[in-house]
Order: C-alpha cells, then structure tokens, then sequence
C-alpha cells in the first residue's frame, strides 16, 4: 500500500468513530436522564467516543507524516487534540450535572440534555469539517 493509500485509509478509519456517535447518540433524545443507567450508558458513550477519536487521530496523523503531508498531519494532530481537551471539558461537567442530580436538583435533567446536544453538535461539526476536507486532502484520488 502507498503511504498516500494507508493515509485515505486512516481518513476514512477516523470517521468510523464519528459517524457512530453520530448514530448512537441521537437514541439517547429517546430516554430520560432521571435514569441513572440511561445517563451512565451516556457518559460511557463521550468517554470512549473522544478517546477513539484521539487515537484514530493521531494515527491518521502518522500516516500523513509518513505520506509526508506535514500540514494534513498538524490538522489531523488539532482534531486529536481537540478532542482530548473536549472529553475532559465533557466528563467533568456530566460528572458534576450528575452529582447534582442525584442530590435532588431537577435542572441538572436540562444541563445534561444541554451537554448532550452540544456532544452531539461538536462531534458533527466534527465530522463534517474531516468529511468535507477529503477531497481537499486527496484532490487527484490515490
């Protein structure tokens, strides 16, 4: 495989976790946050959604190195370490919405959907930025 090849594949392998969240996360506007397992399968799903995102990023950002795409490799590296930063900028505050659930106080049900959304409207945003620069990246195909 050329280094261009293994590049597009890695490409293609980071919007796998993307397009899942994508997926996933929208059957939790189904289910109400008063329940703890509803709110707990949720806050696993952004756990292991920003750590697979960092990891694919940051082999996807090997792969431009090694196909000497320096630039592509920086701005794969950002997303990589965007979504480092927004898993701990996520947990700490589902973590905190949650404590104040379960000590009684009914808006906290309102800051996790806020949180939930805003999961959701990073993560497309996301996927719509990597998607739509594929064909910037790989302007004359592999």
């Amino acid at each position: 495989m050329t280094p261009n090849g293994f590049a597009l594949l890695a490409t293609i392998v980071l919007l796998g976790p993307m397009l899942y969240f994508l997926v996933t996360s929208l059957t939790f506007l189904l289910r109400p946050f008063s329940d703890p397992v509803v709110t707990w399968l949720l806050r696993g799903l952004f756990n292991v959604h920003f750590l697979l995102v960092g990891g694919t990023c940051g082999v996807a950002a090997l792969a431009f190195l090694l196909a000497s795409r320096p630039l592509v490799a920086a701005g794969i590296g950002t997303v990589a370490a965007l979504a480092v930063a927004a898993r701990r900028w996520f947990l700490v505050r589902i973590d905190a919405a949650l404590r104040v659930r379960d000590a009684g106080d009914a808006t906290a049900l309102r800051r996790l959907r806020r949180l939930h959304w805003g999961g959701m409207a990073y993560n497309a945003a996301q996927f719509l930025a990597v998607t739509a620069s594929v064909s910037r990246i790989f302007p004359t195909g592999v």
